[in-house]
């Protein structure tokens, strides 16, 4: 399938309500879901027979900058039976206090191979995936302080009395 009738497909099945914009500029399309339809969306993608999405391989958070006070998830998805992909990506706003993550809605349910592709997105990036079974870090000890790929990150000196070279 096409892009374009990927998208056909969704506004018929959810109306314009899910699909919030679509990138066409970058080296791949882009489908922008509402945040809160993603869950939704990945499994009428993965479960449709003309779609058949039965790969995530990959989901990745995305630090938009301190000035645009954005994160968002970018997920790309294959199906290996009908040899399409698709990338699908939902944004938030966010004030980068570390006390207020943005919060995304875990698709484990819907493809398992996410459950590391999330955590690492909580670990590094301070992405919350609500619904997720176990988020806990998964790179980093459970006390480091800090999401270290935030653009406004700023690195520790020492951790547990070791100085870190820089």
């Amino acid at each position: 399938m096409t892009f374009v009738e990927i998208k056909e497909l969704l506004i018929q099945k959810f109306g314009t309500d899910s699909i919030e914009a679509e990138e066409t500029q970058g080296l791949q399309p882009a489908l922008v879901i509402k945040k809160d339809h993603i869950v939704e969306v990945c499994l009428a993608l993965r479960d449709n027979e003309k779609t058949w999405f039965d790969f995530l391989s990959s989901l990745s958070g995305i630090d938009y900058g301190v000035e645009a006070q954005k994160f968002g998830v970018v997920y790309h998805l294959t199906s290996i039976l009908k040899k399409h992909q698709l990338v699908l990506k939902v944004y938030q706003e966010n004030d980068r206090d570390e006390q207020n993550l943005p919060v995304f809605k875990s698709v484990t349910s819907v493809w398992k191979t996410a459950d590391w592709h999330e955590r690492e997105a909580f670990d590094l990036l301070g992405i919350y995936f609500e619904g997720h079974p176990d988020l806990r870090r998964i790179l980093l000890p459970d006390d480091w302080e800090g999401y270290p790929l935030r653009k406004d990150y700023k690195t520790a000196e020492q951790y547990h009395n070791i100085k870190i070279d820089l």
